[in-house]
């Protein structure tokens, strides 16, 4: 049985002019127990949405979603008892300190003397010194933290983490990936959401990519990666790139990425930029990573971010 199964979920939204948005379109895939796996697309591509429908905030307006087999709509209680969620937003209760904020949440899901778990998180997650400071008192990257262990202070064997590194500091970002790390080892099942590729390439053992709300790709991370075809001159350069480039170069600044599958090509590139009277500096080549197939994959699908179905 999988951990999560999402079967031919749509959502429709009612737009102004009487008509609908499609925000998602027969999204189908299952996540197996145990695995530690990763949902990619651009903004706006429907992946929020499915964690919504997902933990129950969201009804789809058609398909089903199920966690070990409970539906998540006709088995709500049930099925979000085996969920641990952490949200995009930064939502607190200003009232409690942070300890009396893990004690309520526990006692949302009915779960009694958990004193050491609660410790046990608050020491993994670098809370420990914090555990009685006032919710309003802590920084975001502290807040975000809080919002994790709320999350897992159930012990859910499913854990869902929406964008949970958006924002904070490198530190964080080390602390979580490897308490969750040491989560998933022990059998929990990791969903991640993340805009930091590198992230998923490192974390994750299968990688669905929405585009538009429907499945673009659903592979292994390690298939994706060897369909790459190409490797990727990388180079600094001033000036504006020759027209030649545009629409193949990835540009950051003064950085910029070219895919190239061979020594030819790599030399024809690098001929064109001396013949535009441009220097090049700190040149390089690399394999294909997660973001160089993830820009691929999206520019194959490059219709309009949502489509609107007349009334």
């Amino acid at each position: 049985m999988p951990a999560i199964s999402f079967q031919s979920v749509s959502k429709l939204y009612p737009t102004a002019r009487g008509g609908s948005l499609k925000a998602l379109d027969g999204v189908s895939f299952d996540i197996e127990e145990g695995e530690f796996f990763g949902l990619l697309g651009p903004n706006g591509a429907g992946k929020t949405t499915l964690i919504s429908i997902l933990a129950g905030l969201t009804r789809p307006s058609s398909g089903q979603v199920k966690v070990h087999g409970l539906d998540v709509q006709a088995d709500y209680a049930a099925a979000r008892r085996h969920l641990g969620v952490v949200p995009q937003e930064l939502v607190f209760d200003p009232f409690f300190n942070v300890r009396e904020a893990l004690r309520i949440q526990s006692g949302y899901f009915g779960v009694k003397n958990n004193e050491a778990w609660i410790d046990e998180l608050l020491e993994s997650l670098g809370l420990a010194d914090k555990a009685n400071a006032n919710m309003r008192q802590l920084s975001g990257g502290m807040k975000r933290r809080v919002l994790v262990a709320q999350a897992l202070v159930h012990k859910p064997p499913v854990i869902v983490l929406d964008e949970p590194t958006a924002g904070v500091d490198v530190e964080l970002r080390q602390t979580l990936w490897q308490f969750i790390a040491r989560l998933n080892k022990q059998g929990h099942t990791v969903l991640l959401t993340t805009h930091y590729l590198e992230e998923a390439e490192a974390l994750c053992s299968r990688i669905a990519m929405l585009k538009n709300g429907r499945v673009v790709a659903l592979e292994r991370t390690s298939d994706l990666l060897k369909a790459a075809s190409s490797n990727v001159l990388r180079f600094k350069i001033d000036g504006a790139l020759p027209p030649e480039f545009e629409g193949k170069a990835r540009v950051t600044g003064r950085i910029v990425q070219l895919p190239a599958h061979d020594a030819h090509e790599i030399e024809r590139y690098l001929g064109i930029i001396r013949q535009a009277g441009l220097r090049v500096e700190d040149v390089e080549i690399r394999k294909a990573d997660l973001e160089d197939v993830f820009l691929d994959v999206m520019s194959k699908h490059s219709e309009p971010l949502a489509v609107e179905v007349a009334p």
